[in-house]
């Protein structure tokens, strides 16, 4: 990082990250506000607060098994993982029916 360019795009780029972080925390924790559910934390607790990284770590189980070229099945989701997938939309909830 000589260039004082690259440190203002390094600055862009990680300034970007963190809002797309925020904005994916705002949602999860709104939607689970608004319909009254919580999801487990790292201790197995309930909350409606979790962060981003948790739920990005909560889905770290989840695999794929790609049968054919149209044909996909998703192994190992739990139920609170798919609370989670109907709290994000309908569009990732589809995704993995469509998959199955």
């Amino acid at each position: 990082m000589k260039s004082p360019r690259r440190i203002m795009a390094l600055m862009m780029i990680m300034t970007l990250c963190l809002l797309v972080y925020a904005a994916i925390e705002w949602h999860i924790r709104q939607a689970l506000q608004r319909q009254n559910q919580t999801i487990p934390d790292q201790k197995g607790q309930p909350t409606q607060r979790p962060t981003a990284r948790w739920v990005f770590q909560f889905f770290s189980g989840i695999r794929s098994l790609r049968i054919s070229q149209t044909q996909q099945v998703i192994l190992s989701m739990s139920e609170p993982q798919r609370v989670v997938l109907a709290l994000l939309g309908n569009r990732y909830v589809d995704l993995c029916a469509n998959s199955a």
